[in-house]
């Protein structure tokens, strides 16, 4: 035993502080899918190659009782949404291995992947048919009421965009642009394939994306069990696309043999995530209230198939937001996941009476799958990313299923984490994090990342981030406090709603007495050197306290709002400014007058670093210029960085170090 902690201790002792090049050097698990007999997990794992500055995902295989894990594909190329064939003897996926994204099929018996499908267009994603012969693609394709013409069609319009020397751009409606594309001629649509008759569309013609952009996956389309009928999410058509947020389920037989038709055009707000009980004859899906409002409360809602009757609201009485579904094999409960007082939890739905009871409380699970008598999913939290891992269906006997990141986690030393609440707004119940700093010493005065989470209706939770990691900051001698505030999500919908036409208010409130409690609560922490960060609305709220206090040693403001009037007019996806600020700004400029940080700029003073991406379309890069450009003019020690090939988020691995390394430099500048 004495060697065993000897060699343990002399390995912590080598470990280093966490930072930025660990967090790449994590192998990212997602995709789980479980083979037909359940007893094997197919899953996706990304390797960051920094050289490339790109990920590289791969195939893997993994006994669900643990007992086994191997990598299945090793090709330079991508290979990504396994999916199992009807047999569970191979595995489908999506590669561009052959010159161009496409269907291949890998025999577990031995042997090299095959092509399954060779169009002339990419697939974007696919999922198999029950009968296990056909396919359901999703391609871009320009719309064509004749579905047979929609992919001859694209070819032609792709090869004259090719040789064309013009590279303009004409519009005649919104949307134009959305999150970091242009829009163009293109609709990703819906076709069935099989070995004998090739592609065929189910929505030909159709003015809409299916699956929904620019987030919108194959969790929005499901495939009936008997392989008839084939129920997918689209936004509803026209020229309100830009100021409405309404997602119908539609229907479409799977033969093509009739159009598609809305199935729920009765509600204006969202619809989606449907999924077919097993026997076929329910369907279920997440269902919003309120229109125009993308962070309604997301109920659990249960339709009779076919559809003969008013559907029926499972989860009126959870006040929480549910995600993905997946229902047992007895078709007697659904699991869903969601977001639940800083952590996001795992749950089970009885189909019967609606009750909700909690099947993994902390930490962030997500991904669930049926596998027998358990249920699989993915957990990460603040101290280590996503593995698999199982649990019994009462919520009893939690099995990890991978490890992948062992040795990685073995190299670094991390900071210890710790929940805390106190009184925040109106003296209601605010929950926050702290993360310590490494070497943390209780003797010591360490200085403070105060991190502010977007949205705003988000959370700051127990989770492994890859931008806002708050152990990056812990490993470079910083205690991170992160609050989540009203407007968050997982405290229930009134506390979420609140911040509605109050940005400013309920939200800085907090945030200032979260750090109040946090200082009063921990000595360690010190209050004359603290740097607040933010990105979206976080980096808004950076950019709203800069004018409100000089408490802030440094502050760093990411993708931020300067101006929510121009914000409006810069924008691509109008109804969330319409929503939170009540309107228009010329409807109700006093809505988004109330809390801009433009008019409150000649009491900036504070050092302030300035990130934003040039393919940010959903807070434009010229709200970054103004503010940098203030700062400059006021005499504010500044700095503004700019990525010219990033959207919203720094994604591309070179670019990240970049960011982390500017970040913490410019924080350890003024504060130490």
């Amino acid at each position: 035993m004495l060697p065993l902690l000897l060699a343990l201790a002399a390995q912590a002792a080598d470990a280093r502080p966490f930072s930025v090049h660990d967090m790449l050097a994590m192998r990212r698990v997602s995709d789980p899918e479980v083979s037909p007999d359940g007893r094997w997990v197919l899953f996706s794992v990304r390797d960051t190659d920094v050289e490339a500055n790109r990920g590289r995902v791969d195939l893997w295989l993994a006994a669900v009782d643990g007992t086994s894990v191997r990598q299945l594909t090793a090709h330079p190329e991508n290979d990504s949404s396994g999916r199992w064939s009807q047999d569970g003897r191979s595995v489908l996926f999506l590669s561009p291995r052959g010159g161009s994204s496409q269907v291949w099929r890998l025999s577990l018996d031995g042997g090299e992947p095959l092509p399954v499908t060779d169009l002339p267009l990419d697939v974007q994603a696919f999922a198999p048919f029950p009968d296990g012969q056909r396919l359901l693609l999703v391609l871009d394709v320009v719309p064509d009421a004749d579905g047979a013409r929609e992919i001859p069609k694209t070819v032609e319009h792709d090869a004259a965009q090719a040789k064309s020397k013009v590279k303009a751009r004409v519009y005649e409606s919104l949307l134009f642009r959305h999150w970091d594309s242009w829009e163009d001629a293109k609709r990703q649509h819906l076709f069935v394939w099989d070995p004998e008759g090739g592609a065929r569309a189910l929505t030909p013609g159709l003015e809409t994306d299916v699956p929904t952009k620019p987030f919108g996956g194959l969790e929005e389309v499901a495939i009936s069990p008997d392989g008839r009928d084939v129920v997918f999410t689209a936004r509803v058509p026209g020229r309100e696309a830009a100021w409405t947020n309404d997602l119908n389920l539609w229907h479409v037989p799977a033969d093509g043999s009739a159009a598609p038709r809305p199935i729920t055009a009765d509600n204006r707000a969202v619809d989606t995530t449907p999924a077919f009980a097993p026997d076929g004859r329910s369907l279920a899906y997440l269902r919003m209230e309120r229109a125009g409002y993308e962070s309604d409360r997301q109920r659990v809602a249960l339709l009779s198939w076919p559809p003969s009757a008013a559907p029926r609201i499972l989860t009126e009485a959870f006040d929480r937001s549910l995600g993905e579904l997946a229902w047992s094999a007895d078709g007697r409960t659904l699991v869903s996941a969601c977001d639940d007082l800083g952590h996001h939890s795992l749950v089970a739905i009885d189909v019967a009476s609606g009750e909700v009871r909690r099947l993994v409380a902390q930490g962030s699970n997500g991904s669930a799958r049926i596998a027998g008598q358990r249920v699989l999913f993915l957990q990460n939290t603040l101290s280590s990313p996503a593995e698999i891992w199982t649990v019994a269906r009462d919520g009893s006997d939690p099995r990890r299923v991978t490890d992948l990141n062992r040795a990685n986690l073995e190299r670094t030393r991390l900071g210890a984490y710790e929940q805390f609440t106190f009184p925040g707004w109106n003296g209601e119940t605010v929950h926050a994090w702290l993360v310590k700093p490494v070497g943390f010493d209780a003797a010591k005065k360490w200085p403070v990342a105060f991190l502010i989470h977007g949205g705003p209706q988000g959370s700051f939770g127990n989770s492994f981030h890859y931008r806002w990691n708050p152990q990056a900051y812990a490993g470079a001698g910083f205690a991170a406090v992160m609050v989540d505030f009203h407007g968050s999500t997982g405290y229930g919908q009134a506390f979420t709603d609140s911040i509605r036409g109050d940005w400013g208010g309920k939200p800085y409130e907090d945030l200032i007495k979260g750090l109040d409690a946090a200082l009063e609560r921990y000595p360690f922490l010190d209050g004359s050197r603290v740097a607040a960060l933010g990105a979206s609305y976080g980096g808004y709220m950076v950019n709203w306290i800069a004018g409100q206090t000089d408490r802030f040693r440094a502050l760093v403001s990411h993708c931020g709002n300067i101006d929510e009037r121009m914000a409006y007019y810069d924008t691509e996806e109008l109804w969330f400014p319409e929503w939170e600020h009540g309107g228009t700004p010329y409807e109700n400029p006093a809505g988004f007058q109330k809390h801009n940080p433009i008019d409150h700029i000649a009491k900036w003073q504070t050092p302030t670093l300035v990130i934003h991406g040039a393919n940010d379309f959903r807070v434009v890069d010229v709200q970054g210029m103004s503010a940098f450009t203030a700062l400059q003019r006021r005499g504010v020690p500044s700095k503004f960085l700019h990525f010219p090939d990033e959207n919203h988020w720094v994604l591309k691995p070179q670019n990240s170090i970049l960011w982390h390394e500017t970040v913490l430099e410019w924080i350890t500048r003024w504060t130490k």
